[in-house]
């Protein structure tokens, strides 16, 4: 005699069978509705068993990731499911079973037969004991007090480094417009009498000459490098000139002009603001009063005032003896 329950899975996959697209078409919101309706009464009606295989394969605490096989088990069930063969009930069971297998084996390893062959044992890092006799896990024992600060700092050097590149890259794009409007400004060179007739049309960029172009883009590279290494980087003067292949001195004017023109730039761009007020002084002048302004010192400050009592107290003693002179003559 069948069960409800076995009749009732039936009619839930007849359901799923009958909302399934056809080949090549999209199912409609109502048939996935349906379908997912049909799998959640699925599950419903084999909770009991789902709870009776997971005990049976020792997995208890793995009940979630037992409760996720099952419902693989369910699609796989209903994927292979041929009515003339037997009942859904069947073949729910069967994929359940071999779900809850395949997870055993990978959470204990010592239930295969081969483990079992070497006396293997499972230990689980969650279920260890801590020194008081609480329970811990071992992955507490690898935790790097340093990783916040590493993270932290690793995260400011990248940003550090793209806002340097993008700086970099800001005053190469400057030389770049500087040297093609001098070379634009540039008077063509004239051709030799010697030269044939019927040449070849030399190739131009924005109106200069091609091998300009390439000697310029040299130079800006070589620029770049000097920057770069020099401001960047704090690489000496005669390590530049030996890589670039300048003197020392030169060096020095490309980046004394270099840091001015790069300075100038990350003031006037709203993207390196950041980098343009953290390199800016602080004033350490005081600030203007309001009102009218006076000539003389304020008399309030205690300097001054100090300084009033020092001066009248050695005016006083440095003309006692005249004024004492001044008083016997009026005698």
């Amino acid at each position: 005699m069948t069960s409800k329950t076995t009749l009732a899975l039936e009619a839930a996959v007849a359901i799923i069978l009958e909302n399934r697209p056809r080949d090549g078409v999209t199912s409609t919101n109502r048939q996935r509705v349906n379908v997912d309706r049909a799998h959640a009464q699925i599950m419903k009606l084999i909770a009991s068993r789902v709870r009776h295989f997971v005990r049976q394969y020792g997995l208890t605490h793995y009940a979630d990731d037992a409760e996720q096989c099952c419902a693989i088990a369910v699609h796989r069930a209903v994927e292979a499911y041929d009515p003339e063969k037997a009942q859904f009930t069947t073949f729910v069971n069967w994929q359940i079973r071999g779900e809850l297998q395949s997870l055993r084996f990978r959470v204990m390893t010592d239930q295969r037969p081969s483990a079992k062959r070497v006396a293997a044992t499972t230990v689980s890092f969650n279920a260890m004991m801590d020194a008081d006799g609480e329970a811990g896990s071992f992955l507490d024992a690898f935790e790097d007090e340093s990783a916040l600060e590493a993270t932290e700092s690793a995260a400011s050097d990248y940003l550090a480094d793209g806002a340097t590149s993008s700086l970099i890259d800001a005053y190469v794009d400057h030389l770049r417009t500087v040297g093609m409007q001098v070379l634009a400004r540039r008077p063509a060179p004239k051709r030799e009498s010697t030269a044939p007739l019927k040449a070849l049309p030399r190739l131009r960029v924005n109106g200069v000459a091609a091998e300009e172009v390439e000697k310029l883009e040299a130079t800006i590279a070589r620029e770049r490098e000097i920057v770069e290494g020099r401001i960047f980087k704090g690489a000496s003067l005669e390590h530049l000139a030996a890589e670039t292949g300048v003197t020392a001195e030169r060096v020095r004017q490309i980046t004394k002009r270099a840091a001015k023109a790069i300075a100038g730039i990350a003031t006037a761009d709203p993207r390196f603001a950041v980098m343009a007020a953290a390199g800016r002084p602080e004033s350490k002048r005081p600030q203007a009063r309001a009102g009218k302004a006076s000539i003389l010192p304020d008399a309030t400050l205690p300097h001054n005032r100090l300084s009033y009592v020092a001066a009248a107290d050695q005016l006083e003693r440095a003309h006692q003896p005249v004024v004492d002179a001044s008083i016997a003559l009026m005698r």
